[in-house]
């Protein structure tokens, strides 16, 4: 059901078993997926791609051109997935031609209410960004990742899969798979246990990655000596990412 207030701009392709409610406006170049629930007084702005089975409450703005000044009106496009709920008064930018013109969402994410997600962040699937949780620019977030309430992720930071942060936590540096990181700046304490358990990790494994957790933050090893001595554990895969992660970080891990 289309509300009779809303504005669908003429290109807008919508899909089958859309609600749309009052004074929500869907711009141009939007692309409504099936089943999707849009509240009232939403904006949707495009180049935008929305998936199936997406909630969105009021006053979102989605879609919306970035705040980086570099921008100059080039059609960067916003990209989300299926089965996500934005809460209300949540931001979401399209990227720039600086970086790779997308800034893209997963699936099965929860954005609750006032989270800003700036331009070219790339968020995976099943994370949580709790309330006013801001990302700047060229973010990235991995699967399964959780953000407390209040925190600020500095831009170009990358946050691991399964990483957690506490409330007002300030990221300045990225923060490896499976770490619960709380401060200001943020810090490592320890690994997510619990969440692993949830998520379906054995206890021999949540034993690897505590093992490596120590190497790499409770020995006073150099990073090339944690990564060394965290090969020779690794006779699962639960720390191919935690590795992989840490060689390929650019802003350098929170230590």
């Amino acid at each position: 059901m289309i509300h009779p207030t809303a504005i669908i701009d003429s290109s807008a392709r919508i899909g089958k078993n859309v609600e749309i409610g009052p004074y929500t406006i869907v711009g141009a170049d939007v692309e409504v997926g099936d089943n999707c629930v849009i509240g009232p007084h939403v904006v949707l702005r495009g180049p935008t791609v929305l998936g199936k089975n997406n909630r969105i409450f009021q006053f979102a703005s989605v879609g919306e051109d970035c705040q980086d000044k570099k921008y100059n009106g080039e059609p960067t496009r916003l990209v989300i997935g299926d089965n996500n709920i934005i809460r209300e008064c949540v931001t979401i930018h399209r990227g720039t031609v600086q970086d790779q013109g997308l800034t893209q969402i997963g699936s099965d994410n929860l954005l609750m209410a006032y989270v800003h997600v700036a331009h070219d962040c790339m968020v995976g699937d099943n994370v949580i960004l709790a309330n006013n949780t801001t990302l700047a620019g060229h973010v990235h977030v991995g699967d399964w990742a959780i953000l407390g309430g209040f925190t600020g992720v500095h831009q170009f930071c990358h946050i691991g899969a399964h990483a957690f942060t506490a409330v007002n936590s300030v990221v300045v540096q990225d923060i490896p798979p499976y770490i619960m990181a709380q401060g200001h700046n943020a810090a490592p304490r320890t690994i997510n246990a619990e969440g692993l358990k949830r998520r379906g990790f054995q206890p021999n494994q949540i034993l690897n990655i505590k093992r490596a957790f120590k190497l790499l933050y409770r020995q006073g090893l150099t990073v090339e000596e944690a990564v060394q001595k965290m090969r020779e554990l690794d006779a699962d895969t639960e720390l191919t990412p935690l590795i992989q992660f840490v060689l390929s970080s650019q802003r350098g891990i929170i230590r």
